[in-house]
């Protein structure tokens, strides 16, 4: 189907990390990944756009309406909109619960508003619309054995992954005007300031807070891949693929606190391929 072949094309020029892990996975699930990450992307470009609030605001509200028309069975094979036309028939052949997608409009809508985070508890609510909501989104896919301890992992997966995103973009968010550490941590560790310059200020315990929120994030990670063992082999490489590319990521920014203050950490391409390979061959990297 275009439609799909459409969602492929946009998963792997703009989600390389995503695009690793779901090469993994049999053609009928691949295919609906993509429509998956395709609508999120969709999502996501609407909140980081150059256009005027307002429109932003209504572009989320058609994406919602979009869902609507998904969930009531009213999407022709001849829409002209290829992802809405993949995620209605990926809806049809998987339990999607696309009440996630509305999560995921919820968490933009933070952005939109400029929500800003004073404690861990407020962070991980955002943190849970934003990734989270992805993670619940894909089990639908994949299938699991046990789909309440499923979710709950997937969730927290979901937070490790987008915390080690925070991390990775201090800089660029902070050049945009956001910051999502939470307040009170900033405090904690000297760090009001912000991060719009390449080092830290004179006095903050910069790398002190990268460790303490790096150790929120492997927390998460070690809970989340709890997932694995819940779900089939195909499906276990491609969380485990996703999953460790992110892991490694985390590592590295743990190691050079300072490395996100210069520019985005990356992991190479035949270093994402390796990790790739692990998971399909049943490792954790």
């Amino acid at each position: 189907m275009a439609a799909y072949r459409y969602c492929e094309a946009v998963t792997g020029l703009q989600a390389r990390n995503f695009s690793y892990g779901i090469r993994l996975l049999p053609e009928p699930k691949r295919l609906a990944m993509s429509a998956l990450y395709a609508l999120a992307r969709r999502v996501d470009d609407i909140g980081d756009g150059e256009l005027p609030p307002e429109r932003k605001a209504d572009q989320l509200l058609r994406t919602r309406d979009l869902l609507d028309e998904i969930r009531a069975g009213e999407v022709a094979e001849d829409d002209t909109d290829p992802i809405k036309v993949a995620l209605a028939d990926a809806a049809r052949r998987f339990p999607i619960p696309l009440a996630g997608f509305d999560e995921l409009i919820d968490g933009v809508e933070m952005d939109l508003k400029g929500a800003e985070y004073r404690t861990y508890e407020q962070l991980k609510v955002y943190c849970r619309c934003v990734a989270g909501s992805i993670g619940r989104l894909s089990l639908g896919v994949y299938g699991c054995e046990d789909p309440v301890r499923g979710a709950e992992y997937a969730d927290t997966l979901g937070l490790a992954l987008q915390l080690t995103n925070i991390l990775r973009d201090l800089r660029e968010d902070a050049v945009n005007g956001r910051t999502y550490l939470p307040a009170e941590d900033l405090a904690r560790f000297g760090c009001e300031e912000g991060f719009a310059l390449a080092r830290p200020r004179v006095g903050a315990d910069f790398a002190g807070l990268v460790a303490f929120e790096a150790a929120r994030a492997q927390q998460a990670f070690a809970e989340g891949l709890r997932l694995l063992p819940l779900l089939d082999r195909r499906s276990r490489a491609c969380t485990a693929a996703m999953a460790g590319i992110y892991h490694r990521l985390l590592g590295r920014i743990a190691s050079d606190p300072e490395s996100v203050l210069r520019g985005r950490v990356s992991l190479p391409g035949w270093e994402k391929a390796y990790v790739a390979l692990s998971g399909l061959a049943g490792g954790r990297s």
